[in-house]
């Protein structure tokens, strides 16, 4: 018995070790769709993947197979959470250089006014400035062929000027005081794109506070923010307003890196999981070099996902004041999975918690995309944007910040100082104006035909001081009603302070970039006077 007692434990513990591995086998086969048969492993086709073949091998007419997936794709996302999508290869590109620190284009910036693409500002130091493009030129013909009327819009301008570096692409433009068309041939060249719209000085009576503007969370982000942090800390600044206002976020890892600028070691800053996500978890490392300057954050109904981790981190931890309205609510994490054919998936795979735990993400609907982007809409009927106590808790789990603090999971970042919309300069003359984006055609009218006036001015105080003494208003008044808008008197006086703020806001926008717009026009803002107020204290 001895002699044979081995042989068989040793048989029984292979044959438990065998179907023990083959249980494992087959149960991530079965996760990843791969079964075997016949004696070999092979990928199992669904059902949809066997009616694409049958369309394509055996439908009576030939048809576009490749066009039928992306439409199938799509709609089988699209049953998913709101925020999970289907890219296909010809919007990859453009879609991914959203959030990438550059692109390969001519260089300039453009609206569409009448059917006609205008160059509003040339990027310094791009391909076009280099061949002599200048701000108010119309661009008329590409490539020796018409690129106006109706079909242009901005999507076929940006898939059009964009390409490969080092090609080339013909521009016929049209200019003010030049007789016909003028002839540039671009070489395309690396644009970076900026996520810190701006940065400047606010100088109270007490203090230099620095003011940072992000719009979005992109490649470069941190890098961008941090050399601005260093450049308002040199010039005297001690104490920070980060303004994330209609930043709809971005890539996690750079709010991350930007919050732990101000946290100290150890802190939480984010954590993540899902069904098949491990648990992963953000701390600052306390190397950041800001972690005990006073701290502002403004946020608003647009500011969403990292935009939301960076807020949160700050609230939770009691490192800053969050002041402006309730944030989108936006608590999913997206990975981006590529297809052979180009195309690719961004998944939902996981959820993000801040710090006390509360997962900001709103409530919705599998497959209910109208009814979740209908919840900004409610907000405004509700009169959330205005007051407080119109916010409508979604749900009433208390959580704590670090030193104690009551906040509730409410879908979104409850701002710790609330700012509502102020409507008491609104009229329905101004709203129309607005509304019918009569305020930035004027404006870019007024610089086409100002501009060599308006170059003369090199800083936004003495352009605006300038423009006070133009009377721009009564040119505006004159400008609308040509478009269909009678002028109301009482209407017009009442919204005179905001009417004439967007509109040389604007101008100057034309004339010296982000930096000159925003200094001017968050002078006035109720949002950004608060923060001031806050941080004077």
């Amino acid at each position: 018995m001895k002699k044979y007692l081995v042989p068989i434990l040793l048989t029984i513990v292979g044959v438990a070790l065998g179907v023990a591995i083959g249980v494992f086998v087959c149960q991530k086969a079965n996760a990843q769709r791969i079964v075997y048969q016949n004696g070999s492993w092979h990928i199992e086709q669904t059902k949809v993947d066997r009616l694409l073949y049958l369309m394509q091998n055996a439908y009576v007419d030939s048809l576009d197979i490749d066009s039928i997936t992306d439409e199938v794709m799509g709609e089988l996302v699209q049953k998913l959470d709101p925020h999970s999508a289907y890219i296909p290869k010809k919007d990859l590109e453009l879609v991914n250089s959203e959030l990438a620190g550059s692109f390969s284009g001519i260089g300039v910036q453009f609206t569409i006014q009448q059917d006609t693409v205008r160059i509003v500002a040339v990027i310094a130091g791009g391909p076009s400035e280099g061949v002599g493009v200048l701000a108010g030129d119309k661009l008329i013909t590409v490539d020796d062929s018409t690129f106006v009327g109706k079909k242009i819009n901005n999507e076929k301008v940006m898939r059009t000027l964009r390409g490969e570096k080092g090609t080339q692409v013909k521009l016929g433009i049209q200019r003010a005081g030049a007789d016909g068309l003028l002839y540039y041939t671009v070489t395309r060249g690396d644009i970076p794109v900026n996520s810190v719209d701006a940065k400047f000085v606010i100088e109270t009576a007490n203090a230099k506070l620095g003011f940072i503007r992000v719009n979005k969370f992109s490649e470069t982000t941190y890098k961008e923010f941090l050399s601005a942090l260093a450049d308002l800390y040199t010039k005297g600044a001690t104490r920070f307003i980060i303004d994330l206002r209609e930043n709809s976020g971005g890539y996690m890892d750079q709010a991350i890196r930007m919050a732990n600028e101000f946290l100290q070691r150890g802190d939480l800053i984010v954590y993540s999981e899902g069904r098949a996500y491990p648990r992963y978890e953000a701390t600052a490392n306390g190397g950041g070099r800001f972690k005990d300057v006073p701290l502002v954050v403004l946020i608003d109904n647009f500011s969403a996902s990292a935009s939301e981790i960076f807020a949160g981190a700050m609230q939770d931890n009691d490192r800053a004041t969050i002041i402006g309205r309730r944030s989108f609510g936006k608590g999913l994490v997206q990975q981006q999975m590529p297809f052979e054919d180009g195309s690719a998936v961004r998944l939902t795979v996981a959820r993000y918690y801040t710090p006390s735990g509360r997962c900001i993400q709103k409530p919705y609907t599998l497959g209910d995309q109208e009814d979740y982007e209908k919840d900004l809409l409610d907000r405004w009927e509700h009169g959330e944007l205005f007051s407080a106590d119109s916010i409508h808790l979604k749900d009433s789990t208390v959580y704590y910040t670090k030193s104690g603090r009551k906040m509730y999971g409410c879908g979104g970042i409850m701002p710790d100082v609330f700012v509502g919309r102020d409507t008491t300069l609104n009229t329905p003359w101004y709203n129309r104006c607005v509304n019918m984006a009569y305020t930035y055609q004027f404006a870019y009218k007024y610089t086409d035909e100002h501009r060599k006036q308006l170059n003369k001015y090199k800083d936004w105080q003495s352009l605006e001081k300038y423009l006070l003494s133009q009377n721009v208003l009564r040119e505006f008044v004159a400008f609308a009603k040509e478009k269909g808008i009678e002028p109301d008197e009482a209407q017009i006086q009442k919204s005179r302070p905001l009417m004439t703020r967007l509109l040389n806001a604007y101008i100057v926008r034309n004339i010296l970039g982000d930096e000159g717009f925003f200094p001017l026009f968050e002078r006035d803002d109720e949002i950004t006077k608060k923060a001031i107020e806050v941080l004077s204290e």
